[in-house]
């Protein structure tokens, strides 16, 4: 699934529509663009499942879930075709920091890849400068990527850890992510309030104790 912006300056707007107010031009619009080839095949595979479970796929409330479900999983799932290290690369800048950064409660959302049911939580993301930012946008927008796929939370924890010690290079990386997992709350266990906790770490954060003790201290939301 691609995504579509559409934007355009005030003297544009005028150009295109004259003798129209603004308001019937808007400035900025986001279109979803799907393959839509993907789209019905997944739907076809939507609409079987739906009857191997005993429904009426052709009932008034079920004649258009197999393709609502097949763009959702597409959406869902955007982040397998997308570039994280490209997004840290678009707004890198040299500057002279050697403070910790950190976004914290970062909302997260994915796909379970064993059942393919939901687990969401926030992710709280640090690192320390070695000569080299990125634009704070661009770490909830990692994190996007790579929760935006078939996963589980120990790999996505690790993976945001990589992409950006890789790419920035920073003294030290820390990343914890909390979620619930529809998958014990919903089936199996069945347990409503469990709390799943991961960790990443690397340089500082791993190696020096200190370091890792504030990160954990300036993320603990109890003392928030």
């Amino acid at each position: 699934m691609k995504r579509k912006t559409t934007t355009r300056t005030t003297t544009e707007a005028s150009k295109a529509l004259p003798g129209r107010t603004l308001q019937a031009m808007p400035l900025y619009r986001r279109e979803d663009i799907y393959d839509e080839r993907a789209i019905g095949d997944m739907a076809a595979h939507y609409r079987a499942i739906l009857t191997a479970t005993g429904e009426d796929a052709d009932r008034e409330g079920l004649q258009k879930t197999p393709e609502r479900a097949a763009k959702a999983l597409a959406f869902l799932t955007q982040g397998k075709g997308q570039d994280p290290a490209a997004i840290l690369r678009s707004a890198l800048f040299q500057e002279d920091c050697e403070e910790m950064v950190i976004v914290r409660d970062i909302e997260v959302f994915s796909l379970c890849e064993h059942h393919m049911l939901p687990f969401l939580g926030k992710a709280h993301v640090a690192y320390l400068p070695q000569g080299r930012i990125t634009g704070l946008s661009k770490i909830p927008r990692v994190v996007d990527v790579f929760a935006r796929r078939l996963q589980v939370q120990e790999r996505l924890t690790r993976q945001i850890r990589d992409c950006i010690q890789d790419t920035l290079e920073p003294k030290g990386v820390a990343v914890v992510i909390e979620a619930r997992h529809l998958c014990m709350q919903m089936r199996g266990d069945e347990k409503q309030h469990s709390l799943t906790t991961t960790s990443a770490f690397t340089g500082s954060f791993l190696n020096d104790s200190k370091t890792r003790k504030e990160f954990m201290r300036l993320i603990d939301t109890k003392g928030a």
